[in-house]
């Protein structure tokens, strides 16, 4: 079934959207008549970068671990556009394969800085803007998050953080802005087959799925819905 939606008129920032996720949740903005302002610190010119730019997408190189870099780059993006309507938190990576024993006290500074830090960083100064037009963030949880497991702890610990910024974002701005997350389990990214080339594949969603629930829950029809996590795991 084929959904739509209308954003024209409206401006979207889409992090990490130089990634597989990134790049179709910018898709599907524009796709929907939005204006995009595209964040990562990976240039689309990057090799491994999947962003297109083409018109109504703007690339902003924005390293969104550093807050005085945040707070540039989103005033600059409120500038250049005349605001800002939704955020959506895609930044994010994955570490594991060792207990919490054995890994490496800069691994988990780097899951909570890509993972946690990052949404709150652009949360934080992307508000004033939202709240002028009653706007959105979807931010990117994960299924693992829910409970403890062998081996990425950390980064379930960095998940579980995005899901109670998102709940505190909720209360916090309740009747002015809305703050959702979403919960996949296994993307359907080029990376993950590459770490996990035997696997089931079918079974794993694709990002234009994902990107498709994100921009629903920024859309009006998504309106009484707010600090909710929702899971998008397909059939993973």
């Amino acid at each position: 079934m084929s959904v739509s939606f209308d954003f024209d008129g409206r401006v979207a920032v889409v992090t990490g959207a130089c990634g597989a996720l990134g790049s179709a949740v910018v898709e599907r903005f524009h796709a929907a008549g939005a204006t995009v302002a595209a964040v990562d610190v990976v240039s689309p010119d990057d090799e491994d970068a999947l962003l297109d730019i083409e018109a109504g997408i703007e690339y902003y190189q924005i390293d969104l671990t550093d807050e005085a870099d945040v707070e540039r780059g989103i005033g600059e993006i409120a500038d250049d556009h005349g605001g800002i309507d939704y955020l959506a938190n895609v930044a994010g990576t994955w570490r594991g394969g060792q207990p919490i024993e054995e890994t490496p006290v800069d691994e988990f500074d780097m899951l909570f800085d890509v993972n946690l830090k990052t949404a709150f960083l652009a949360s934080k100064h992307a508000l004033p803007h939202l709240r002028d037009g009653a706007g959105a963030i979807v931010s990117i949880s994960s299924r693992s998050s829910l409970s403890g497991g062998e081996g990425d702890g950390p980064y379930r610990a960095s998940k579980a953080g995005v899901r109670l910024l998102t709940e505190t974002l909720a209360e916090e701005n309740s009747g002015d802005v809305r703050a959702n997350a979403v919960m996949p389990s296994v993307i359907d990214t080029p990376a993950n087959r590459e770490m996990m080339p035997d696997a089931d594949h079918d079974s794993w969603v694709d990002p234009a799925d994902i990107a498709g629930v994100i921009a629903f829950l920024c859309s009006d029809g998504a309106s009484p819905t707010s600090g909710a996590a929702v899971p998008v795991y397909g059939e993973a």
